[in-house]
């Protein structure tokens, strides 16, 4: 049975301030309320979040607009890191986010390594897209590209 709370403050995975989402009584009762992140639905409390609200939608989108234009700018990027080869054409290691974090840097980007989605590291020679978490809503992709190191 779950109930009823209203947002006082973003909660990841919830909602922003001013959405009334419905959780289960435990995660009220234990986290929500105690952390001052939700309190029970009343009129009251619904008018005095409504600016906050407005406030934090206008930021939302700003933040939106500025992850487009950076997603904008990752897609022309072309990221190369030379790597060690061996005779037999394996490479010797692999490519992580530490050195595409580094090639980023080289480029005038600076990114959280958080926002970087590389499940794994890349073992082989060749062009990998990877996925940049800018905003909830926008990803853009970089193309990594890995040659041989003469």
């Amino acid at each position: 049975m779950a109930i009823e709370v209203l947002l006082m403050d973003q909660v990841e995975g919830l909602g922003i301030e001013g959405d009334i989402v419905k959780v289960a009584p435990g995660y009220a009762r234990n986290f929500l309320f105690p952390k001052g992140y939700a309190t029970e639905v009343t009129e009251g409390k619904k008018r005095q979040i409504e600016k906050k609200r407005i406030e934090r939608l206008a930021q939302l989108e700003k933040e939106k607009s500025a992850a487009q234009e950076l997603a904008k700018k990752i897609e022309g990027i072309e990221c190369t890191i030379a790597v060690k080869v061996g005779e037999t054409g394996k490479m010797f290691g692999s490519v992580g986010l530490p050195q595409i974090m580094e090639k980023l840097q080289e480029q005038g980007l600076q990114l959280d390594r958080s926002k970087i989605d590389l499940p794994a590291a890349l073992h082989e020679l060749g062009v990998f897209d990877v996925e940049i978490k800018l905003h909830p809503e926008v990803t853009g992709t970089l193309k990594v590209w890995i040659v041989e190191d003469k």
